[in-house]
């Protein structure tokens, strides 16, 4: 399985609307997607104050160790991780089988209402997973063959 995530403008654009359409219908603190290398592919909400680099790289982990539980008792994986705090909480779960979402809730939102609209996103999140992670890998390559080696020394040099 190819393990780099080639995120194009369009594609971008669309988990970003995806995410925020999910954010605002369940009155969520925020919410990230990211692939399970730990890259993360967007974020909106209330971010600001939270280290996305961590978060991602974190959440990545957890979700590698989860699945390392979820073997040695005989399942596939757990697709859906909650930790609730006593302020704030997170709901884990994964999209297809690249694909991380993270969804920071407080007391705006319930536990149950995140479920109810993560219900009705899901499948529209799947669709486009799908798309991104199974790009034909001639359409990957022609982005990158365009880029000449004078680009990259015209976009490095300092003159």
């Amino acid at each position: 399985m190819n393990t780099q995530t080639a995120l194009f403008e369009e594609d971008s654009k669309r988990l970003t609307e995806l995410c925020l359409k999910l954010q605002q219908e369940s009155y969520a603190k925020a919410v990230f997607l990211l692939d399970k290398d730990g890259q993360l592919l967007s974020s909106v909400g209330e971010v600001e104050e939270i280290d996305t680099t961590s978060l991602a790289s974190l959440t990545a982990g957890n979700i590698a160790a989860t699945g390392g539980l979820a073997k040695l008792l005989g399942e596939r994986e757990f697709p859906v991780q909650v930790h609730e705090g006593e302020v704030e909480s997170i709901h884990i779960s994964l999209v297809g089988e690249r694909l991380i979402l993270v969804i920071l809730f407080d007391n705006r939102s319930s536990l149950g209402l995140i479920r109810l609209k993560l219900k009705h996103s899901y499948p529209e999140l799947l669709q486009v997973s799908h798309e991104i992670f199974n790009k034909p890998p001639e359409e990957v390559r022609s982005v990158f063959s365009q880029i000449s080696d004078d680009d990259i020394d015209d976009f490095f040099s300092f003159d």
